[in-house]
């Protein structure tokens, strides 16, 4: 099971908790700080000890499910799954482009112009891989 001090919240930043759970549990998959088939921590101890509500760790872990990132595992807890399982191509792209589009609105109120901000995603990429 992954340690629940893999995560952490920021209230301040306007973006809210349960996003932030989600997409911290999409970038450790992505890096393999959480690899296919392990359990997600507990609601519970995330809620400990991150000193949020559990309501808000469950909403996060449903949605990651809901969007078949995680699957439950009877008696077990949530389980990342591979990411073959995660959709066809087309559904995979699907749910990158929120992030895309987040990311697209704060490059423009940055005032950065798209081929910087490709370039700087594409040093990223290579990066990660």
């Amino acid at each position: 099971m992954a340690p629940a001090q893999l995560f952490h919240v920021l209230p301040s930043t306007g973006v809210p908790i349960y996003r932030q759970l989600m997409d911290q549990v999409r970038a450790l998959a992505a890096s393999g700080r959480l690899a296919a088939g392990e359990f997600l921590p507990s609601v519970r101890q995330v809620a400990e000890d991150l000193s949020i509500n559990p309501m808000t760790v469950s909403k996060a872990w449903s949605l990651l499910e809901r969007d078949g990132v995680v699957e439950t595992v009877r008696g077990q807890g949530m389980r990342l799954k591979t990411p073959a399982a995660g959709g066809s191509a087309a559904q995979r792209l699907t749910r990158l482009d929120p992030l895309l589009g987040q990311v697209a609105a704060n490059a423009h109120q940055l005032g950065l112009d798209a081929d910087t901000v490709i370039e700087r995603l594409k040093t990223h990429f290579v990066e990660e891989q």
